[in-house]
Parts: C-alpha cells; sequence; structure tokens
C-alpha cells in the first residue's frame, strides 16, 4: 500500500466523525491515551518527557503510542508503563491495527498534525495537540490546540506541556527497561574486550555529517588512550564506515546491529561520539557518557532539556553559526529558535563533503569534551 492510500484510508474514516466535532466533550475520566505520530528514531525517543507526565497524571490509563517498526523493540519492556504500536502509513496491516486499537479518552499530536486524523480515525474522544500546522486542514481534528512557548525550552519539555500538571521528575537510566538483543558473535564479543568508545559518524542528513579526516583523527587519539574505537551505523551506513576507514583497523558494527543490540553496545561502552542525531538521544536513554555534534541542529532545542538535565551529555556545537536561521519547529515558526533544515543541495555553506557548520567543529573540540567526559567517569 502506498503511503498515500493509507492516508486516505485514514481519512475515509475520520471524516464521519470529524463531522460531530462541534458536540465532542473533554472526558471528565482518562483511562486510555494514545500518542500519535510517526517520528524518526530521536524525536520519538523525546516523547519520553511526555509519556513520564502522562503516566503521572493518569497513573492507571493505557498508554499506547504509535511507533515507526524499527523502534517498537525499544518499548518491548514498557517503559513508564507505555505500549508501543507499530505504525506505517505504507503497510495496511499496521494501519488497520491502529485504527482497531481504540476507543481512546484522550489523543495527543505531536510533531505533524496530519495524524490528527490517526487520532480521530482510531476514536479518540479528545485530541490535543500543538496548533498552525500548514496546511491548516491538518489542524482540523484538533480539539485543544496549544501554541509553541514564547520563551526558549528543548523541544522533549515542550511536548510534555500539552497536558497540565507538574513536569515528570528526571530522566534516570533505570527507568527505562533495556531492551533484549542476540547474543554477540565470538569475534565481536573478542572485539570488546577491551575499554571501547564507540563512534557513530552518520546521521539523517548528509549536513550533519562531520568530516571524514575527523573521525578518523578522533579514533587515532582514542586508541592512543589505550581504548578500542568501534563504529557504529545504520543499516545504510556501512559505506560511509568504510569511507572513514577503508583499512577497516577499528571494529565496525554499522548495518549489523538492531536497535536492540545497539543499546546493549552503548550501555557497555565508555562513551559514545555522534552528530545530532537519533543515538545521541539513544545515548542519554542507556545513561552512557554521550558527546553530540551539533551542527544545522540547535543544542537547546534538541538536547538534554530539563528532563534529562542530569544525564551525562554534552552537546559540542558553533554556537552563533549565522546560518542556523530558520525560526521554525515542525513548519511552525517559533521565533526564539535558530535551526537549519536545509539539505545538501540547499545548503548555502556545503564545503564539498561536509556543511561549514559542522567543519568549524575542531578536532581538539570534540577531543576535549569526550575526554572531559572519560575523567568524570572515572
Amino acid at each position: 500500500m502506498s503511503r498515500l492510500s493509507g492516508r486516505i484510508r485514514i481519512i475515509a474514516r475520520a471524516i464521519p466523525k470529524l463531522a460531530f466535532k462541534a458536540f465532542r466533550h473533554r472526558p471528565t475520566g482518562v483511562s486510555s491515551i494514545l500518542i500519535a505520530h510517526h517520528l524518526l528514531l530521536g524525536d520519538t525517543l523525546l516523547l519520553t518527557p511526555l509519556v513520564a507526565k502522562l503516566r503521572l497524571r493518569y497513573p492507571d490509563a493505557r498508554i499506547v503510542l504509535t511507533c515507526p517498526k524499527a523502534i517498537v523493540p525499544l518499548y518491548a519492556g514498557r517503559p513508564y508503563g507505555a505500549e508501543a504500536l507499530p505504525f506505517d502509513p505504507r503497510d495496511a496491516a499496521s494501519v488497520s491495527a491502529v485504527l482497531k486499537s481504540g476507543p481512546y479518552d484522550l489523543g495527543i499530536v505531536v510533531g505533524d498534525n496530519r495524524h490528527a486524523w490517526l487520532a480521530i480515525a482510531a476514536k479518540c474522544r479528545w485530541i490535543v495537540g500543538h496548533g498552525d500546522d500548514t496546511p491548516a486542514w491538518k489542524n482540523w481534528p484538533l480539539d485543544e490546540s496549544h501554541p509553541y512557548p514564547q520563551e526558549p525550552a528543548a523541544w522533549a519539555d515542550i511536548a510534555a506541556t500539552l497536558i497540565d500538571g507538574p513536569p515528570p521528575a528526571r530522566y534516570r537510566p533505570g527507568d527505562w527497561p533495556a531492551p533484549a538483543a542476540r547474543p554477540l558473535a565470538q569475534a565481536d564479543a573478542v572485539s570488546l574486550a577491551r575499554p571501547y568508545v564507540v563512534l557513530h559518524p552518520g546521521a539523517s542528513t548528509s549536513v550533519k555529517r562531520w568530516p571524514h579526516d575527523r573521525w578518523r583523527a578522533l579514533a587515532g587519539r582514542i586508541e592512543a588512550r589505550g581504548l578500542t574505537p568501534v563504529w557504529s551505523g545504520g543499516p545504510d551506513e556501512a559505506d560511509l564506515i568504510r569511507a572513514i576507514d577503508p583499512e577497516a583497523r577499528y571494529p565496525s558494527f554499522a548495518g549489523r546491529v538492531g536497535l536492540g543490540e545497539l543499546w546493549h553496545l552503548f550501555a557497555r561502552a565508555r562513551a559514545v561520539v555522534c552528530p545530532d542525531t537519533g543515538v545521541a538521544h539513544l545515548g542519554r536513554m542507556v545513561g552512557v557518557p554521550t558527546v553530540t555534534l551539533f551542527g544545522p541542529g540547535n543544542a537547546m532545542i534538541h538536547g538534554a532539556g530539563e528532563f534529562w538535565r542530569d544525564a551525562r551529555f554534552r552537546p559540542v556545537t558553533i554556537v552563533d553559526m549565522p546560518c542556523r536561521d530558520e525560526p521554525d519547529i515542525f513548519r511552525r515558526h517559533v521565533s526564539w529558535a535558530r535551526r537549519c533544515d536545509r539539505n545538501e543541495t540547499t545548503c548555502v555553506a556545503w564545503r564539498g563533503d561536509h556543511a561549514q557548520c559542522m567543519g568549524l567543529i575542531s578536532l581538539d573540540a570534540v577531543s576535549g569534551a569526550l575526554e572531559e567526559m572519560l575523567a568524570e567517569g572515572l
């Protein structure tokens, strides 16, 4: 099924319910909640403060969040008692499962408001989300619309404000049960016998990548410190690792492990170094010291915020990068936001194999942040 077919199916189920929107009322009691979204790994994990706050506010409620299939295994231990439901608009079975999973007393939409239509089609009795998405039809199913705040904040903390009540307690790694993982092959176990640092060069977009030669140099410094550099990467990033380490000097797990295995790889590591991408947030969930390189992204918006205030997390960035000039979050204009969503083609400061904002992050800055994190862990 195509993505368009999935959306048509959802909207067809939603329109009759939308016709009665004027007669809807906020439920007096909440026993079931749906968090409707189709976000990537990092933004999905950034919903954790919202999930924690919902559990605090509604201790006995069923909490369900839709998730891309690859992310679902991370929720096998039901963190905060939440259930992850696989959802892909292109997969008829997953669309049907979500539509049949209701009714729900409360629906919460985060990110793209097109999923407000999924919430109403799944029989959510009251739907809450951030307003002003474009085009306007995305917002029609919302019963309660919240603006983004006027003061700077981390997006994870902002998402949690969609419901009233005190903020959740700050995150502790034990709050999230570790997912199951396949045992490592013997050769992999041997390669990880010494203390190691995970280097994850890949990202959701090429403009977030650090230059290859700096990754090689950083790996050399880690090795000189008596630690083993270990590469990790997603299913399509094995070639990237080969380009960075053509002689295969260091062990690579790129394209070879799922998120469950990656969790455990991180858990045994001395530290993780990565760009501003999903695994940076995974590192905070695991509790491993994590150094994150922010180029086009905003270290405050996608950093630790209040919920992860106690995490061992160190952002490295160029604070006043002039081309980080797009004041928007999920297509809403937010006056204080300074981000960049350009790609390799539209980047105004592309330098052959990297964006200028990433090229300005020096080897010494990253290496120094890593040294500080390692020293704090002694």
